[in-house]
């Protein structure tokens, strides 16, 4: 078996559902499974169409919620058969019959709670997977649309909810195994779950990967494929650096240092699943199936180039605390992140000295009680609008006076934080936000104005 996850860029339309009707059938004999994203836009949409809701405005509320009516109508028009168009239109009408009872009860609230927000937006992917089964069959392709939330167990913990993987790994299997055997393509949702008693939750905004991961771990798939709108991982953003050339290959400890600090392709918890099992991971082009993607496996052929790739991550805060205390003191750092821990704070990077500690969040939310609960320690200061680079590469640790060739480019750009011992293959500083474009477009021309071919291909169009 093999799990195939196509984002929302490969289910906007009928043609793009077209399109990916199409890869599958080509991986039939692998037994695919497939996991789909909500239509592109269709999520902030029905989020907007909360917001809205609690605001009281009703009529910018129903134009939003009417495109997106009307989107989903027109696609099962052009997809269904003649024979299935109404069963398939009552089936969506009945998805949106559910919304607008948890609009009501917004409404009603006058306000969008996290246990609210999630039942809101979780109705994209509900949607979307009803017009891609539908679609295959269609096609002559045995198919059924699978709910996914009473398999994908979590907490309540709304709107990044955590899998409960001893409860939902063997009923993630049961399921999908059960369907493939019988000569289906399943199709089921990413980015939802449900709690034990039945509420939807979400696992965060780009969770469809994870999913997809979480679902190619639990049946022990050949291989996880997600096929999005680019080429595969790129050696950065393409948007800063049109040249950006695409990797051929990456290691499951490269790919992960790279989704976590930015790089858009993938959900940054997406690689832990597959990596547990061992199953090598596929970036594909929807657009372009014809076009070979990156494969991320659990160690990549050794690589000439130092480094793989540069990934940031904007808008982060740093927190610095100063405090006499920390000298010769022992515990400090102990008690300086429970604090942390007790406001449920993630911390990105950290750098020390005798008498000083900074961090950075890119989770403000809860910085006000953090910040007050600091100033027991020491003087609290706040950096805001900063960024993080990121340069990561299994050959950095080999490579001699890469140091130099790192901060050269960027002598005339104020750097702070700078870390590399906590993960030989990833070297990491702050910045200013708005220096990360001129920062990363220096640093990219120092280490890929000439490729390695064996690690890396030109985009061609």
């Amino acid at each position: 078996m093999i799990v195939m996850k196509f984002g929302g860029t490969s289910v906007e339309d009928a043609t793009a559902i077209r399109r990916l009707v199409s890869i599958v059938r080509n991986q039939l004999e692998r037994q695919p499974i497939v996991a789909v994203s909500a239509m592109s836009r269709v999520t902030n949409g029905l989020l907007d169409c909360a917001r809205l809701t609690a605001e009281g405005n009703e009529v910018e509320m129903r134009a939003k919620l009417d495109d997106i009516t009307a989107r989903h109508y027109q696609a099962a028009d052009d997809l269904a058969l003649p024979d299935e168009r109404e069963s398939l239109r009552e089936a969506l009408q009945a998805q949106f019959a559910e919304l607008l009872g948890i609009l009501d009860e917004i409404r009603r609230q006058a306000k969008v709670t996290p246990a609210l927000s999630d039942a809101v937006s979780a109705n994209g992917e509900l949607l979307s997977s009803l017009l891609v089964a539908a679609a295959f069959r269609a096609d002559g392709i045995s198919s059924e649309r699978i709910d996914i939330r009473p398999l994908m167990r979590t907490n309540d913990d709304f709107m990044r909810a955590a899998i409960d993987f001893e409860v939902a790994d063997p009923l993630l299997k049961q399921a999908f195994t059960a369907k493939v055997e019988a000569g289906k393509v399943p199709v089921t949702q990413g980015f939802i779950g449900s709690t034990a008693d039945g509420r939807t939750t979400t696992i965060g905004r780009g969770g469809s990967d994870y999913s997809a991961s979480i679902i190619g771990a639990a049946v022990d798939a050949t291989a996880i494929e997600i096929w999005t709108d680019v080429d595969g991982m790129m050696t950065t953003d393409p948007r800063i650096v049109p040249e950006a050339a695409k990797i051929k290959t990456i290691s499951f400890a490269e790919a992960s240092e790279l989704a976590y600090f930015g790089a858009k392709v993938l959900h940054p918890a997406t690689l832990r699943p597959a990596m547990v099992k061992d199953i090598p991971v596929y970036i594909c082009n929807s657009r372009r199936p014809q076009v070979q993607g990156t494969a991320i496996l659990s160690h990549a052929p050794s690589a000439k180039a130092p480094i793989k790739a540069i990934a940031f991550k904007r808008g982060i805060t740093v927190v610095n605390i100063a405090s006499v205390r920390m000298l010769m003191a022992h515990g400090f750092l102990a008690r300086l992140f429970e604090v942390f821990n007790r406001h449920e704070t993630a911390v990105d990077m950290v750098a020390t000295s005798e008498v000083s500690v900074s961090m950075t969040l890119d989770d403000t939310r809860h910085l006000d009680a953090v910040i007050a609960d600091l100033q027991e320690f020491g003087e609290v200061t706040v950096e805001r609008d900063r960024a993080i680079i990121c340069l990561v590469g299994e050959q950095m640790k080999f490579t001699p006076g890469l140091a130099s060739r790192i901060f050269t480019p960027l002598n005339q750009i104020n750097i702070s934080m700078i870390s590399h011992g906590a993960s030989a293959i990833n070297a990491s500083f702050v910045v200013e936000d708005a220096v990360v474009a001129e920062a990363v477009k220096r640093l990219h021309q120092e280490f890929f104005s000439e490729l390695d071919e064996e690690t890396f291909e030109k985009v061609r169009d």
